[in-house]
C-alpha cells in the first residue's frame, strides 16, 4: 500500500492542477497565442500558393515553420493538444464547482458573529422598539436577501442575511458557455465547409451539387464534398455604384434561387443579393464577395465559322478593376489531334473598364465600364489543354510558350467592337463585356450554437462582474438597566465576500433605514463605530 502512495499523490496533485481555473486560463491564453500564426501566416488549407511563395521569399525560415506546423495551425497536433487539454480542464473544473454551488444554494446563512465590531462595516444604536420588532423591521427592509432568524442563549434576537449567489451562477454560466463555444467550433470544423465560385451575371447558374461545382472548396474534416444540401442560384444581373473617387458604394445582384423543395417543381424565387446580406438556404449562406468582368471575343476562322468566348478575367487592381486573363479556342471542325494542337488559339492580356492610354500602355481610370478596351496578345499552337493536366482559366501554360509549341502571332490594343486580322485570315473582334460575381457558400451546422454560447459568455461575464457577494447581520437585545424599559440595542455588521466596491455605501443605506432618527441615538463615539470603513 505504501508503494501506491506516491502514485496516488501524483494523480491527486495532477487532478487538482488540471481542474484549477488558473490552469484553464493559462490554456486559454496558450490557445489564443497558438492561433496567431494561423492569422498571420498563409495556411495550406486556405491558399497553398501563398505558402509556396512564402517558402520562396524565406528559404531558411519557412522550412522551420513548416516542421512546427505553423502553415496548418488548426490541423496541427500541438494545437489539438492544447484544445483538448482546455476542454478537459474546463469539464473537470466545472463539475465539482457546480456541486459546490448546489450545496451553497441549499445552505442557510451563517450565524451572527459574536463580536460584530470587528467587521469592516459596523453600526450600533439604541432604538425605541422591542428586539422582535427590530428584527421584523429588518426582515422587511432586507426583502430579497436570503434570511435566517435565530435566538441566542442570552435572549438576543439575531438575523443573518446573505445576497449575491448569482455571482457564482454567472461564473458557471460563463465557463459552461465557453465550453459550449469550444464544442461548437469543433462541430463546425468537422461538419462545415466553405467554397467560392465565379458566376457570370448573364443568367448563368451555380448549383450546390458537389465540390466540383466550386472554383475553390474547403471541406470540414468529416466532409468529402458529396451529399451537400442541393440548391441552385441564377445570376440575372449585377449593378455596382461608385463614388467619384472610384470607391465602391454598393454591390447588388438580382438573382433567383431554388431550394431543395423547389428543384423538383422547377420554381424560382427572386432575391436581391448584396454585400453582408447573404441568402440563407438549407443551412448554408450564400455571400456576394465582389465582381469583375469577362470580355467577350468573337473569332471568325478562315472558313467563315465563328466562335464566341466569354471567360472571366481576374482583377489585378481592385481600385480600377484592371483585369488580366486568357480566353481559349479550339478550331471548329478539327478532330485530328495533331492538327488540333497546331491550330488552337488563345487571347491573353489586359482589360480596362474605363481605358486610359499612356502611349500604347493600357491602364484603367475607373471601375465602371465607361470606355472598355483590351490590350491583347493572340497566341496560336498547342495550348496544352488536352494533355490531361489541370490548367488555370486565367492564364496559359507557360511551358508551351517556352517549348515553342505556342507562339504569339499578334499584339494590339482594341476598343469595343474593334478587330484585328491574322495572317491566315482569322479575325478577332472585341465584341462585348459581361460582368461576373464572386459567390461564397458557407455551411456551419453549429453557427446558431456559436451565437447562443457567445451571448451566454457575455451575459455570464457581466453577471459575475456586476453582482456582489455580501453578508449582513443584525443583533437586537434589550437595553441595559441604565436605559428606560422598552428600548433595544441594535448592532449591525456587514462583510463583502469579495473585494467589491460599493458595499460600504449599500451598508450605510441599509443602516440608515434601520436606525432611524428621532428617538434613536447612536451609542458609539462619532467617527469610530458610527460609520463604515468604506463610507468615510
Amino acid at each position: 500500500m505504501d508503494r501506491l502512495q506516491p502514485v496516488v499523490a501524483f494523480l491527486r496533485n495532477t487532478w487538482r492542477g488540471l481542474t484549477s481555473m488558473r490552469t484553464a486560463l493559462v490554456l486559454l491564453f496558450l490557445l489564443a497565442v497558438g492561433a496567431l500564426p494561423g492569422a498571420l501566416l498563409p495556411q495550406y488549407s486556405l491558399n497553398p500558393e501563398l505558402v509556396s511563395q512564402y517558402h520562396d521569399d524565406h528559404p531558411w525560415l519557412a522550412p522551420v515553420l513548416d516542421r512546427l506546423g505553423f502553415f496548418e495551425v488548426f490541423a496541427s497536433s500541438w494545437f489539438a493538444a492544447v484544445y483538448l487539454l482546455l476542454f478537459i480542464s474546463l469539464v473537470c473544473g466545472l463539475v465539482p464547482r457546480t456541486g459546490e454551488y448546489a450545496k451553497q444554494l441549499r445552505a442557510v446563512p451563517v450565524a451572527t458573529p459574536r463580536n460584530l465590531a470587528r467587521l469592516p462595516h459596523h453600526r450600533r444604536a439604541t432604538v425605541d422598539s422591542s428586539p422582535a420588532e427590530a428584527v421584523d423591521a429588518a426582515r422587511r427592509r432586507l426583502r430579497g436577501w436570503r434570511l435566517r432568524r435565530r435566538t441566542e442563549p442570552s435572549g438576543a434576537r439575531t438575523l443573518s442575511a446573505e445576497r449575491g449567489y448569482a455571482r457564482e451562477a454567472g461564473n458557471l454560466v460563463f465557463h459552461f458557455a465557453l465550453l459550449g463555444l469550444l464544442v461548437s467550433f469543433a462541430i463546425g470544423t468537422l461538419f462545415g465547409y466553405e467554397g467560392q465560385s465565379i458566376v457570370k451575371a448573364d443568367g448563368s447558374q451555380f448549383c450546390n451539387s458537389g465540390a466540383f461545382a466550386y472554383d475553390s472548396f474547403t471541406p470540414g474534416t468529416m466532409v468529402d464534398g458529396t451529399g451537400l444540401s442541393p440548391f441552385c442560384v441564377r445570376i440575372n444581373s449585377f449593378a455596382a455604384t461608385y463614388l467619384p473617387s472610384g470607391q465602391p458604394q454598393q454591390y447588388r445582384a438580382d438573382i433567383d434561387y431554388q431550394d431543395t423543395d423547389d428543384l423538383a417543381s422547377g420554381q424560382w424565387h427572386p432575391y436581391q443579393l448584396a454585400v453582408n446580406e447573404p441568402l440563407r438556404l438549407d443551412g448554408a449562406r450564400v455571400y456576394l464577395l465582389g465582381h469583375g468582368y469577362a470580355p467577350e471575343f468573337t473569332v471568325t476562322f478562315p472558313d467563315g465559322q465563328q466562335r464566341t468566348g466569354v471567360v472571366q478575367w481576374r482583377p489585378v487592381d481592385q481600385a480600377t478593376l484592371l483585369s488580366e486573363g486568357a480566353t481559349k479556342f479550339d478550331p471548329p471542325g478539327v478532330t485530328d489531334p495533331a492538327q488540333l494542337r497546331e491550330r488552337q488559339l488563345a487571347i491573353t492580356g489586359l482589360f480596362a473598364p474605363t481605358a486610359a492610354f499612356r502611349g500604347e500602355l493600357l491602364s484603367s481610370a475607373f471601375p465602371q465600364p465607361l470606355a472598355p478596351a483590351v490590350a491583347i496578345d493572340v497566341l496560336k499552337g498547342n495550348l496544352g489543354i488536352n494533355s490531361g493536366r489541370g490548367q488555370s482559366i486565367f492564364e496559359i501554360d507557360g511551358s508551351m510558350v517556352e517549348s515553342g509549341q505556342l507562339q504569339r502571332v499578334a499584339r494590339q490594343n482594341l476598343r469595343l467592337d474593334e478587330q484585328l486580322r491574322l495572317d491566315d485570315g482569322t479575325v478577332v473582334r472585341f465584341s462585348g463585356v459581361t460582368r461576373w460575381v464572386s459567390l461564397q457558400v458557407s455551411h456551419d451546422p453549429a453557427q446558431l450554437w456559436v451565437l447562443t454560447f457567445a451571448l451566454l459568455v457575455l451575459g455570464g461575464l457581466g453577471l459575475s462582474l456586476s453582482v456582489k457577494r455580501r453578508r449582513f447581520w443584525i443583533r437586537a437585545a434589550p437595553a441595559g438597566p441604565d436605559e428606560p424599559d422598552g428600548r433595544t440595542v441594535i448592532e449591525l455588521g456587514g462583510l463583502a465576500r469579495t473585494e467589491a466596491a460599493g458595499y460600504g455605501e449599500e451598508f450605510d443605506r441599509i443602516a440608515a433605514d434601520l436606525l432611524t432618527s428621532g428617538p434613536s441615538a447612536p451609542l458609539a463615539p462619532a467617527g469610530t463605530a458610527g460609520t463604515s470603513s468604506e463610507g468615510r
